[in-house]
C-alpha cells in the first residue's frame, strides 16, 4: 500500500526541500501542512505543491 502524498514527501525529500518550507510558502503552519498529508490530496493541489517544491529547488540551487 502507497502511503498518502508519498510524490510530495519523497519529491521534496530528494529536491532538498523541507515540508516546512513548503508549509510557509504556502502560507501556512508546518503543522496544518503536515495534517493536510495525512489524506490524499487532489491531484490539482498535488501539482501546485510540487510546483512550489520545484520552486524551493531552484532557489536553494541559487544559493
Amino acid at each position: 500500500m502507497q502511503k498518502k502524498n508519498s510524490i510530495i514527501k519523497q519529491t521534496a525529500k530528494n529536491k532538498g526541500v523541507f515540508l516546512w518550507e513548503v508549509a510557509d510558502e504556502l502560507g501556512i503552519l508546518d503543522s496544518n501542512f503536515s495534517r493536510k498529508l495525512r489524506k490524499e490530496l487532489p491531484t490539482e493541489e498535488q501539482n501546485k505543491i510540487l510546483t512550489i517544491i520545484e520552486k524551493l529547488a531552484k532557489e536553494k540551487a541559487v544559493e
